[in-house]
């Protein structure tokens, strides 16, 4: 079979797979975008922009991908005069303190294998020493499929008093992340992950203490000046028009199913493709307990690398997976199941799987992993 993009099986760990009606947004003519008709459909996704968050608050989009809205955050909210905490155990966490560190003048970094929880206690400490402006973590760390648990971290980082800043790119609508109830202070998501909108939009969500705290930072990226455009359903620069139109009806698609419901399928599908792991004789990367619900991590089997597994699935079968990234690279491969991944994208990857294992001689019960899924299906 010859791998075809508008065909394939595709569930890599983001961007995901897009939906018809959000692809034909995007084929509206040229808009004016000082005009009221796009003004119109800026409106619209400032009135949706909860439903992705599930909180009200100050909320900003910005032409750019995931990492221009966590730079357009830590340079406006990171302290001048006070520590700011970065707390990493990802390829991503990594990302967080290479920025954090062009604009803070005083950073302490403390870090965990990848694949293995944070140091939390460690991180307590530093916090109870009162001199900490800011906190800044990944929810789900993709690299390593893994889900930081911040409700072990969020009473002490309110209790100090610093900003709670968060990578929220490939939790927000793919695990729960109660903004309100953990203190947090801001959000970054990204178009195409949870959202399966196309790839080149950050959305922010800021606290009132947070739109309060800002300061300059970038230019291009300054979130007080985003705010304030979009106050009049308007934006400083010229935005990316055709990814406006997909946003608006991605976040439509969100709507009618709820995001609570969109959090339950997303967290079956994680469930599923963790059995069929088990039932194919593999092994998670990272604790199951702390296993991701967008992304799934699994160990490479002795012997077989990207050449032998990741791009046979993709040269005979159609089927699109990622690989691991850094020293995890071809350690590992990464099933992503956020978005509108759904049932059927899972069994045939899974059936896929199987017949790549079988074929070299790694291969277990025959249809035991398909059955796992199936068995989970409603």
């Amino acid at each position: 079979m010859t791998f075809d993009p508008e065909t394939t099986t595709f569930l890599i760990a983001g961007p995901v797979r897009i939906h018809p009606r959000v692809l034909r947004a995007m084929s509206m003519s040229s808009l004016n975008h000082r005009g009221d008709y796009f003004h119109g459909i800026v409106a619209e996704i400032r009135e949706l922009l909860p439903v992705l968050f599930g909180a009200k608050g100050h909320q900003a989009i910005l032409s750019g991908s995931g990492t221009a809205g966590l730079e357009a955050v830590y340079s406006a909210l990171v302290p001048k005069d006070r520590r700011t905490l970065v707390l990493s155990n990802g390829n991503f966490g990594e990302r967080t303190n290479e920025i954090v560190r062009r604009y803070s003048p005083t950073v302490t970094t403390l870090t965990a294998p990848w694949g293995h929880p944070l140091p939390f206690e460690a991180a307590v400490a530093e916090l109870e020493k009162g001199d900490i402006g800011a906190v800044c973590v990944v929810h789900n760390e993709t690299s390593a499929g893994f889900a930081n648990d911040l409700s072990r971290i969020a009473p002490a980082i309110r209790k100090s008093g610093a900003l709670f800043l968060v990578d929220g790119i490939s939790a927000v609508a793919g695990i729960p992340l109660p903004i309100d109830a953990w203190g947090i202070d801001a959000v970054v998501a990204g178009s195409q992950k949870g959202l399966a909108a196309p790839a080149g939009l950050a959305l922010v969500h800021l606290s009132d203490r947070a739109r309060a705290a800002l300061h300059p930072g970038a230019y291009y990226l300054d979130l007080a000046a985003h705010l304030k455009s979009l106050e009049k359903n308007d934006t400083p620069w010229t935005p990316a028009v055709p990814l406006f139109l997909a946003l608006r009806e991605a976040l439509v698609l969100l709507r009618e199913e709820g995001l609570e419901g969109r959090l339950q399928r997303t967290h079956r599908l994680a469930d599923a493709m963790r059995a069929a792991v088990d039932a194919l004789g593999l092994s998670l990367f990272p604790d199951r307990r702390w296993a991701s619900d967008t992304v799934t991590a699994v160990q490479n089997p002795d012997g077989m690398g990207d050449a032998e597994l990741r791009k046979v699935l993709e040269r005979e079968y159609n089927v699109l997976v990622q690989g691991g990234q850094g020293a995890l690279t071809g350690k590992i491969f990464r099933v992503g199941h956020m978005g509108i991944a759904d049932w059927p994208d899972l069994l045939v990857t899974t059936a896929a799987l199987e017949r790549v294992l079988t074929k070299a001689g790694r291969g277990k019960e025959p249809g035991a992993a398909v059955r796992a899924i199936v068995e989970r299906m409603p």
